[in-house]
């Protein structure tokens, strides 16, 4: 009996051997820097793997589900906030941020132009200096940075670049935070920080427009610096679409361009509106979280829509990205509306009320005319 045992003990450590060296060299047939994947008791880290599958695969769709969940939390949150009143939502906000819920004083960036202020006793050149080493500079610039990867159009960017700083000095009667000098509004925000925004964009974006991707393995890349690009390369996107606007293309397709310009403003007009209402400081993070969700929420939003102006189908409909867009833009500006009633005591100045009337007016009747050119030009 213990004879058979013995054998049958050697048997199955024999086996268990032969079974273990064709395991090793099955895995020594495969990638050495995969390897490891194929050896005993690798469930749990393929199971870890699994985890970081959203991310591996560039992205994956479940991101997008993912932000199309957060973007539904966020509207939700807002519709609740829209039906309370404005000291009951400023107190809300404490259960949000423990520093909330406080009046803050707003600053004003014109109350002094001056360049050279001889009688300072710190620095003769403080504006400037507490100008350039103001937050809103790293604000303008990655903002316009995320914004020129979203359009990836330069003459459209430049004109919401401009468009903005119109709408600071429409409404500099009503946020102090608008009220900025020439030279700051001018010079530091569209001609340096705004262009460098653009300009560092449009670069990312034609840095991945034509680029060649190799997606070999690993373990063959000719040195260390190769292996690490391609590690580096797995998280960044599979492909890069180029998305065209054409906003020349015809009056209705210039409608359709135009309404989105209006929509990129009103959300970041609502920006400073939100956080006037609701007592936000300006280096609160929940400003930054709101700004990180609004450029996750536009990229598929942004791709569905230039997809629904190329698509030359007779029956299209806008994505859902699109409509949820819309809503939570618009119920942060009922927001803005109902919390800001009884704020804002100084008026409109005429002469401002004329003037974006005359363009109101004017853009009716150049609208009506390249309508009129259009039609006339598709009878003949």
């Amino acid at each position: 009996m213990e004879l058979n045992g013995l054998k049958k003990a050697r048997r199955t450590d024999h086996l268990n051997q032969t079974n273990g060296d064709l395991a090793l060299a099955s895995v020594g047939a495969v990638d050495p820097w995969t390897a490891w994947a194929y050896k005993p008791r690798t469930i749990s880290l393929l199971l870890i793997g699994a985890c970081f599958l959203m991310i591996l695969i560039r992205p994956h769709p479940a991101i997008w589900r993912l932000v199309h969940g957060l973007a539904i939390v966020y509207l939700v949150a807002l519709t609740f906030l829209l039906f309370q009143k404005r000291d009951d939502a400023r107190q809300f906000m404490k259960f949000l941020h423990p520093d909330l819920g406080v009046e803050l004083p707003e600053r004003s960036y014109g109350a002094d132009c001056r360049f050279y202020v001889p009688e300072n006793p710190t620095s003769r050149f403080k504006n400037v200096w507490d100008t350039l080493f103001d937050e809103f500079v790293l604000a303008h610039i990655f903002g316009w940075w995320g914004k020129a990867i979203l359009i990836r159009n330069q003459p459209l960017l430049w004109v919401l670049s401009i468009g903005f700083e119109l709408m600071e000095f429409t409404f500099r009667h009503m946020l102090p935070n608008f009220n900025e000098c020439w030279w700051d509004s001018i010079v530091l925000d569209i001609l340096i920080c705004n262009w460098f925004g653009i300009w560092a964009g449009m670069h990312t974006v034609r840095y991945f427009d034509g680029k060649t991707y190799e997606w070999v393995g690993i373990s063959r890349q000719p040195n260390i610096m190769g292996r690490v690009k391609r590690t580096l390369g797995q998280f960044t996107p599979a492909q890069w679409d180029k998305d065209e606007w054409h906003p020349l293309l015809g009056p209705w397709r210039f409608i359709q361009v135009f309404s989105l310009c209006i929509v990129f403003l009103m959300v970041e007009l609502n920006t400073f509106f939100l956080k006037f209402c609701l007592w936000v400081p300006p280096r609160n993070p929940m400003i930054v979280y709101r700004l990180i969700l609004w450029w996750l929420i536009a990229i598929p939003t942004t791709r569905e829509y230039n997809s629904y102006l190329q698509d030359r189908k007779p029956v299209k409909k806008v994505g859902a990205f699109c409509w949820l867009s819309l809503a939570i833009c618009i119920v942060e500006l009922l927001i803005c509306i109902k919390f800001g009633h009884g704020l804002y005591p100084k008026p409109m100045p005429v002469w401002l009320v004329i003037f974006w009337t005359s363009v109101g007016v004017g853009l009716v009747i150049f609208l009506i005319l390249w309508s009129w050119k259009s039609l006339g030009r598709k009878r003949r």
